[in-house]
Parts: structure tokens; sequence; C-alpha cells
């Protein structure tokens, strides 16, 4: 099985974005261009380290420049030339990785989806890159006599962009010939020098590049425009021996447990709704009915990821969350980290952006006497709004 990592260069002093702060460095909606892109990786579950450049007088700032992650970053400084800043990041990166994706820190509105696709192409290539297609006729120019010296087939013109995927081999030979006279503008044009075939897999027209004060612009605005939505969801089981209690995840006992089709895992399955209620995509019964035996002890994990894949097909994206659970015993202070981190990385977001508590309803009915266990939960989505059916 592979093991993947992210480097993430954010060394650069992005002049051109026309701004106090270097482009990765300035905020979006509550987080900077760095921390977004940090956050996607960091909740990926494939990618098991994250590395990230940082220009030499930053290293130090590291922890607080990335924000809030479920594991602990590496951070790097960064060289002359970005090849340079790459292969210091590569440097970084831990030995048992074997394959390595290169992202721009100022492509902020990277997503999961598209780090899977760069993922599944590598499994069939040395490197692949995500582009899109251009759609405009594109021209070769003269620039001494401003005019026109070709005109390019354009289905033969591709945009890259990043994350862009390599096997840790491929990506050292690469940036063996970067550190000669060899330039480049990305690490595919090296991997391409050095003599490799690299493969296209489909890229994302969201996934733009902050490189301009029209790009800026149109970032702010775009963060700025989305719609929110808030959900909320219950759940609730009775508990009885011979079961395991497992919340996101996490086993607080292993003989005495809720009764249900599923796990019975409220944390997960009052989130689930919640994100159901907050898209207005029903609830978690039209989703993973229980007369269905496809969801037979599924795990609450599981659902939860179906949920967070079914929301994201809708156009939505989960801000934060926040679960209440009432439970008598056992108490839950000491699993709450645990489960809050498995939370964070199937939603998608930061460990911050996930709030789980326990509390107890100090003997009263049938969860105060041990008999039951129950959750709420709330979620916002952040999004734009689907259209609106017409009426016939």
């Amino acid at each position: 099985m592979m093991r993947a990592g992210a480097i993430i260069v954010a060394a650069g002093r992005g002049d051109r974005a026309g701004a106090a702060l270097p482009k990765q460095f300035i905020e979006l909606g509550g987080r900077t261009v760095l921390q977004r892109s940090v956050e996607v990786f960091d909740a990926h579950p494939a990618i098991q380290a994250v590395v990230i450049v940082l220009a030499p007088g930053r290293v130090a700032d590291g922890p607080a420049l990335a924000g809030a992650t479920t594991r602990p970053c590496i951070f790097a400084e960064g060289g002359d030339r970005r090849q340079d800043s790459v292969a210091n990041g590569l440097a970084a990166m831990p030995k048992d990785v074997d394959v390595v994706l290169v992202h721009d820190a100022a492509r902020p509105f990277v997503d999961g989806a598209l780090i899977d696709r760069v993922l599944g192409g590598v499994v069939n290539a040395a490197a692949v890159v995500p582009a899109i297609p251009v759609r405009d006729t594109v021209k070769r120019v003269n620039l001494e006599r401003r005019s026109v010296a070709a005109t390019l087939p354009r289905e033969e013109i591709w945009l890259a962009q990043t994350p862009q995927g390599f096997r840790r081999g491929v990506l050292e030979a690469a940036i063996a010939l970067g550190k000669t006279d060899v330039v480049a503008t990305d690490e595919a044009a090296l991997a391409e020098a050095a003599g490799h075939e690299v493969g296209i897999v489909q890229g994302d027209e969201a996934n733009m590049k902050i490189t301009t004060p029209a790009d800026l612009e149109a970032a702010k605005g775009r963060v700025q425009s989305r719609t929110l939505r808030v959900g909320t969801g219950y759940d609730l089981h009775q508990l009885v021996d011979g079961r395991p209690l497992v919340l996101a995840g996490v086993t607080l006992s292993p003989d005495r447990g809720p009764i249900g089709h599923s796990d019975g895992d409220v944390v997960c399955h009052a989130l689930a709704d919640a994100m159901f209620g907050a898209a207005g995509a029903g609830d978690i019964g039209k989703h993973f009915p229980n007369t269905d035996p496809a969801w037979k002890d599924a795990p609450g994990l599981e659902l939860l990821t179906r949920a967070t894949a079914l929301i994201e097909s809708l156009g939505w994206t989960t801000s934060n969350a926040d679960v209440t659970v009432i439970l008598e015993k056992p108490k839950l202070s000491s699993a709450t980290p645990e489960i809050r981190a498995h939370l964070a990385r199937v939603l998608g977001v930061p460990v911050d952006s996930v709030s789980v508590k326990g509390k107890t309803n100090e003997g009263l009915d049938a969860i105060g006497k041990g008999e039951a266990i129950a959750a709420h939960a709330i979620v916002m989505l952040v999004g734009a709004a689907p259209k609106a059916e017409s009426g016939a």
C-alpha cells in the first residue's frame, strides 16, 4: 500500500498580487490562503505527512502560519528558486513516503476529489499533472514584432495545475536535474526533462491560482458570495450488554453498547442527519435505511464519509460541527480529542472546527439510568445554494 505525502510550497514573496503581505498569508473568509490549502491535505485520509516550505525567516512561525491541524506538520526552508524549495521540502519528507504531491499554497480551493484523482493517476504513471483544456484559440506570438507567429491546435493545449503527483524516485530524479542550470516553472517540467512521461488527470476549474490583484479579488468574492446553511441532527439508542460502544471510531466500552441496525454510533448518525438537513437532502433513514442489509453493522465513520461525499456532490462543504453526547457512563472527556480528530478528517475541516461535548442526564429518564445514549448535532455548510426547481 502506497504512503502519500504532500509538499506545500509557500516560500514565495507573492509580489504580483499587489498586497502588503505575501499572497499565501492573506486572509480569505477567516482563514489565510495557506491555511485553506493546508487543511485540505491535512484532512485527506490518504495523506500521511504534510511538509510546508516557508521563507527562511518564517519557518520558526510555521505552526501559527499553518493553523490548527490534526497532525504535526513538518516545516522546511525555501530556496532561491522554486525547484530549490521543493528540493528542501522533499529532503524533509519522511523516508517511508513513496508518493509525493507538490502543491502551490496559492491555490486555496483545492479539494479532496482532485487529490483523489492525482493519487489515482500515480498508480498507473510515474508522474501526473492535473490540467484543464483551454477554451480560447491559442496564438504563439512573435514578441519582437508583436504579431502572430502561429495558431496552435487548441485541443492540444492544457493548463497545468497543482497538486502534481510523483513517485518518490521520479521526483528525486527531477530535483537532481533541477539542481543544475535547468530552470522550470513546475516539477512536472523537470520530470519531463529527466526523461519521464508525465500523465494528465482532469483538473478543476475552481482550483484557481492567486497571482494578480484581480485573482485576489476574485478569490475574496468567491468566499464572500458563498451561502451558509445550518442543520441539526439527533440520534438515540438503547444500551445493552454484549455490544461495543463506539463513537467516531473510538471504543468507549467493549461490552455494553447500543442496539442498532448499524453500529449505533450516535455521534456520526446525528452529524450525518444534520448535514442532510442543512443540504435539504432528507435524513439518514432515507440514505441508509435500516431495511437495507448493506448497512448492517456499518461503522458510523463509514456512513459519515458517505454522507460527506453526498453533500459535496450537491455543492456543499462543512464549515464546522458541534456535537453534544448525552451519556451517564463511561465519561467522554478522555476520548474527545481522538473523536474530534477522526471527525475532522472525515468532514475535511481543521480539528478546531469540530466540537464534541459530553453531558449526563443527572440520573433522570432512560439515559440517566444508563439505559440509553443520545447525541445532538449542529452543522454549518458552505456552498453555492442550488438553483430552485421550476414548477410545471
